[in-house]
Formats: C-alpha cells, structure tokens, sequence
C-alpha cells in the first residue's frame, strides 16, 4: 500500500509539474477554459499539501524505578465472593521479578477482581496477599476513567506542572513527548473528550510510561490501539525489566509478551498455565483428556463427565445459537467498528463544538454506546471461539 502511495505521489508532482509548464508557456486567450485549469492546479497542489502518509513509529520509553525485591507477589489460598457468587477460591501464586503474567477468562469471569486482589487494591475474603518490597506499580485501566475529559492533551501528560515532562532522569518538552505518541503539536490544547478512543488509549500510555516503576498492570492495554502502537508496546514490554501483569483479550499480544497465563476455570477457579495464550490451550486440551482417559478406567460414565469444564459438561458441539452467533459476530463487529469510525470522523471536525454543541454531545454518546457495543460483541465472540475450541479438543 505505501509502494502504491508513493507511486501515486509521484503521478501527482508529474501532474501538477506540467500544469505549472503551461501556466508559464501555455495560457490562451479561452479565458474559460483557462480558469478551470487554473482551479485544477490549484486542486492539486491542495491536495499534495494535505496529503498525509505514514505517520512515523511511536517512540516509548518507559521510566524505570529502582529494582523491587526478588519476590513481587505471593498469595496464598486467597478467596473472594460476591454474595453468593465465587469470584476467586482458593487459588495461590507466587511472582518473582521480571515475571510476565496475562490473565485470561470471559466476560465477567472476575478477571479485574483478581487483579485487584493480586496488586493489594482489595482485600480477599480468605487468604493471605504479601506485596515485596520497593515495589512502584503503575496502571492502565480498561475504562480509562482517571481522564478528565475537560484537561488538555498537554496538561495531561505533564499533570498540570509547565510544559515538561520527567522520564527517569530525562526532561522533555511535552510537545516533543507528544510526538512521540504521534499527536500533532497543535492538539497541545484539544480537550480530552474530543480525542478518538484510540487517541485517549495513547494518553493512558504516554502517562502511565513517564512515571517510575518497576511493575506494570495492564487492564485490556491493547483496547483502541492503532497497529504502530500496539506493535510498540509489544517491544516496549519485551524490554521492560520489571514485572508486567495484563489482562487481555487479545491471543497474538498474549502469545507475544507474557511467559504464564492464569486462566478461569468457572465457578471462580483459576489456574496458571506455563506459556502463552496458545501454550495454554495446548496444555488445557491435554489436561482435560488425561483426566477423562484416567477416570474412565476405574469409574462410572457419571464421574467422565463432571471432568469437563463447567462450560461444556454435557455438551458435544455447539448449540445452533451459539454456533449462529459465532458465524455472525465478525459481521457485526465490523459494521459497529466502520460506525465508530464514522462517528470519529465527525468528531475530528475542530469547529464542530463551537458551531453545533448539541450535535457534538450527541455523537460522542453515540460513539460511547457504539464502543460499548462493540467491546460486548467482541467479547461474546471470544467467549463463544474459546467454548468451540475447548468442545473439539
């Protein structure tokens, strides 16, 4: 595509080169035709002038904080319910520095409730948490709720301090770190509730990255990343030499960065499993035969059967529901993702706030409910693949 683009570009300056030739040498007395090549050459310098190629590579750098000590986290036998509802029972893990964890399970399986439990933010019913010592954390949230939508992209990123920002022992001017992030200088100023969703995942990064740590806690990081971000972060994790812990939905940036993943199990069970994402369902499948083969030499037919999960005991294939839904998820993902890509572009309009204030709140609540929309089918999707591949073995 940037081969095609150039090769365009370069039809362009031949273009606008010969109709400067004949503005110099060529103009005639047929003053209406003359005008219409004029406007045409004016076209097409405007469009040579607004002509956006690649953007340039997101450059990060993370702000390292002094070494924690060796062991990170150690839980023990923690528990937590909601009522009557397990969210997590009796589960145990022990994070050693530099370790990189992912935390993996439908939609409302509990996942940010064990990272909550796991990072000190909540206390489990049972159980012991112990957090090492010097350990900086830093976080980036799902919802990205700490933004205040009415700050500038500027006063963001340096919390309201000037115009600098600190990364480690380096000082940088905050138009500088914000192209790095690949924002014009001119957004300095633009208040945070007009940025895109992925425009506002950067801003969660470019903040989480300039402050100290030696642990990172990531909540669907990977949510409205464009893909030079997203294959930036990946690099930038690669190298961190703290710890990282993130949930995600995401296989290929699971199967990239993390080196264990703990997975629900149902019923608020969870267990770790070397590897990533696709180690993971390598060594479930495996471990579910193992157990029904044991079992089906010295027990009964009922006890093969509660040796499945608690999402498909019983079950052999998909029911016709699911195995509709899941034909028909990825049509309806991209129609709500070309919608919020339609909203977006209404949005990116920098007069439109001053010009129309009802349209404007009008459509950032519909590219709330379209982005909603579409992490719930996006979700469901995941949730339904996973039932597939754990049903056919």
């Amino acid at each position: 595509m940037l081969e095609e683009e150039e090769r365009d570009l370069v039809k362009l300056d031949r273009k606008i080169e010969a109709e400067e030739h004949w503005m110099r040498y060529g103009v005639t007395a047929r003053r209406k035709r003359n005008v219409r090549r004029v406007d045409m050459l004016a076209d097409l310098r405007m469009a040579k002038r607004e002509h956006r190629g690649p953007q340039g590579s997101v450059k990060m750098v993370a702000a390292e904080a002094d070494a924690s000590s060796k062991l990170v986290i150690e839980a023990k036998s923690i528990c937590k319910s909601f009522g009557d509802r397990p969210i997590v029972q009796d589960f145990s893990i022990r994070v050693a520095r530099g370790d990189r964890i992912g935390i993996v399970g439908p939609n409302g399986a509990g996942k940010t409730t064990l990272l909550r439990l796991l990072t000190g933010d909540l206390e489990p019913d049972s159980g012991t948490v112990k957090l090492g010592l010097s350990l900086d954390m830093q976080t980036l949230e799902q919802k990205r709720d700490s933004l205040d939508p009415e700050t500038t992209l500027a006063d963001a990123l340096t919390e309201g301090k000037g115009d600098w920002v600190v990364i480690g022992e380096e000082k940088r001017h905050v138009i500088g770190y914000m192209k790095d992030f690949l924002f014009a200088p001119e957004q300095a100023r633009t208040p945070l509730s007009a940025l895109s969703g992925g425009e506002r995942g950067r801003v969660m990064l470019a903040r989480a990255l300039a402050k100290p740590s030696n642990m990172l806690v990531l909540d669907e990081p990977t949510n409205d990343l464009d893909l030079e971000t997203l294959d930036l972060l990946e690099e930038l994790l690669a190298d961190y030499r703290g710890t990282v812990i993130a949930i995600s939905h995401d296989r290929d940036f699971l199967d990239r960065v993390v080196a264990s993943v703990v997975m629900s199990e149902g019923d608020g069970r969870w267990l770790e499993y070397a590897g990533g994402y696709s180690d993971m369902l390598a060594q479930r499948g495996k471990g579910i035969e193992a157990r029904r083969m044991e079992k089906s030499a010295a027990a009964p037919k009922k006890e093969v059967a509660s040796a499945a999960s608690p999402a498909t005991k019983g079950r052999s294939k998909l029911s016709f529901k699911d195995k509709h839904a899941l034909e028909t998820l990825p049509g309806r993902i991209d129609k709500l993702s070309e919608e919020a890509k339609r909203l977006h572009a209404v949005l990116d309009d920098p007069g439109l706030y001053a010009r129309d204030p009802k349209l404007f709140a009008t459509t950032m609540e519909k590219v709330a409910a379209t982005e909603a929309a579409l992490a719930a089918a996006e979700e469901e999707w995941l949730r339904l693949e996973m039932l597939r591949e754990e049903l056919e073995g």
